[in-house]
This record gives structure tokens, C-alpha cells and sequence, in this order.
């Protein structure tokens, strides 16, 4: 792996080293995200499992009933809701914070999504989560600094283990010893961001009402459709609630996703009130 020093600053602090998805060359970067045989295999069990979740409805509906105990889900939406709530999730938030973000960072939108689907396909396939397993929903948010990891971290519950699991592993991250580190290594652009995180898993554990760690570097939050999309899709419960305001027939549906170009703002989320279907 590329070596990468920190630089001491004319102040005499130490800057933070570079990450490798900027130092690295194209090639490096490719063949690092593809791994070896074992890592290899791994993302081949991922997607596997992630297949046979779409036809094993009851390991669905536990892990539904499991959010619902936990006080996340008020009402179960029907698994067309969660597909087309999903993909509203990604045209009005995923896609174009990403897209903002790594322009100003200077990265390809295009190369960095190739990195992260040669890195784990499953975490792009499934936007909402409901369908991944433990550790494919952590190594997502290791992959890239997250607009918001709250959504990920509440989705994570729905397994017995699952925030205990989130904290292990992103130290893990941190210490240099996570079985993954070489292939997130070519994807995620900040050499800072696994420590923030961690800081923040173990801040959420102890109060989950600890403010969020929310990137900074979006110019898109002037816009009233995104900024409302943002607040209502940062939390599970949030988008739970999207969902269920969703027309019910999957006719309906399509022809809704084909209609709406903008997220509604009157489905936007406040934690309070009830909307009416779109």
C-alpha cells in the first residue's frame, strides 16, 4: 500500500495527510478496491445474501418488527413504498450531494461510484439498507464521508448486535486493522474521516441525540427542495415516514417517478406532522 506522510504546516502544526483516493494513481486505486482473493470472496457472500433477501420476506418483516420495538418505525410500509421512497432518496439527496461534493473536491463523480462498486456492489444496489447485511451497511459508511450517518446508524439496529458491531469495526478502521482497510482505503477521501466517525458512534451511543456529523461542504442547502429532501431523508424515521405518504399501488408509483422532478416539500419531514399522499 502507498505510503502517505502527514506535512507540518509553517505554523508547525501537522496537516492531515492526504488520502490515498488523491495521491494514488487511477490503476492503484482500481486494483486496490478489487482486492485480493479473499476480499474477493467476501463481497461475494455480500451479494448473495443481499439476492436472497429480496425473495425471503420473514428476515424482512423481523427486521422491520425489530425497528418498530425500537421505537424507529411508527408504521411498516409496504415494500413498494421502500423501493420507490429509496429511490427517492437517491435522485433528490444521494446523487446530487455526491455529485456537488466531489466537485469541490476535485474527484470524478463518475470514477469514484466505479471504485465503490468494485470495492462492495451490494451498497450500491440497496440505497435504503433494508436488504444489506451488518457489515455491508458499515463498510458503506466507511467508504465515503457520509452527508449523515444518523439514517445508518438507527438502520443498523435492526440486528441484536448492530451499534456494538458499527463502533468495533470503525476502530478497527482507525487502527489500521480492519480486514476491508485496503480496499475502503482506495475509495474514502478524507485520512480523517474513520477518527470523526468513530468519535461520533461511540458520542451516539452514549446520547443519540448528540448533534450529527454532517458534512459541511454542500452548496446545495440554499435550495428549499433539497434542504427539505436532506431533513426528511438524514433519519430512518424520517424516511419511514416518506415512505408511507407514498401512493400504495405500484402503479401509481411509476407513474409518480415519472411525474415528480423535485422532492414535494409538502411530504417534507418535521418529526411531527402527518402529510398527505403524493
Amino acid at each position: 500500500m502507498q505510503a502517505v506522510k502527514a506535512e507540518t504546516t509553517k505554523a508547525g502544526t501537522v496537516a492531515p495527510a492526504p488520502a490515498l483516493r488523491q495521491t494514488a494513481s487511477a490503476w492503484t486505486l482500481v486494483r486496490m478496491a478489487i482486492g485480493g482473493p479473499r476480499e474477493i470472496a467476501g463481497k461475494l457472500r455480500r451479494l448473495g445474501r443481499t439476492l436472497w433477501l429480496w425473495v425471503d420476506r420473514r428476515e424482512i418483516d423481523r427486521r422491520l418488527c425489530t425497528l418498530e420495538q425500537r421505537g424507529l418505525i411508527d408504521q411498516r410500509p409496504s415494500p413498494a413504498q421502500i423501493f420507490f421512497g429509496g429511490l427517492d432518496m437517491l435522485r433528490f439527496v444521494i446523487e446530487p450531494a455526491a455529485r456537488d461534493y466531489y466537485r469541490q473536491k476535485g474527484i470524478s463523480f463518475g470514477f469514484h461510484q466505479f471504485l465503490r462498486v468494485l470495492d462492495d456492489p451490494v451498497s450500491m444496489i440497496d440505497p435504503t439498507g433494508f436488504l444489506s447485511d451488518r457489515d455491508t451497511i458499515v463498510g458503506h459508511v466507511m467508504q465515503v464521508v457520509h452527508l449523515n450517518p444518523v439514517y445508518d446508524l438507527q438502520l443498523i439496529q435492526m440486528f441484536p448486535d448492530g451499534l456494538e458491531d458499527f463502533e468495533r469495526q470503525v476502530r478497527a478502521m482507525v487502527d489500521g486493522t480492519h480486514p476491508r482497510r485496503r480496499t475502503i482505503s482506495a475509495i474514502v477521501e478524507d485520512s480523517e474521516y474513520h477518527a470523526r466517525l468513530l468519535d461520533y458512534v461511540r458520542r451516539y451511543r452514549a446520547d443519540p441525540n448528540t448533534p450529527p456529523l454532517v458534512r459541511a461542504e454542500q452548496t446545495l442547502r440554499s435550495d428549499a427542495h433539497f434542504a427539505a429532501a436532506e431533513r426528511t431523508f438524514a433519519t430512518l424515521p424520517g424516511f419511514i415516514a416518506y415512505c408511507n405518504r407514498l401512493p400504495v399501488r405500484s402503479f401509481a408509483l411509476a407513474a409518480r417517478l415519472r411525474r415528480v422532478r423535485r422532492f414535494p416539500l409538502d411530504l417534507a419531514y418535521d418529526g411531527s406532522r402527518a402529510a398527505g399522499r403524493a
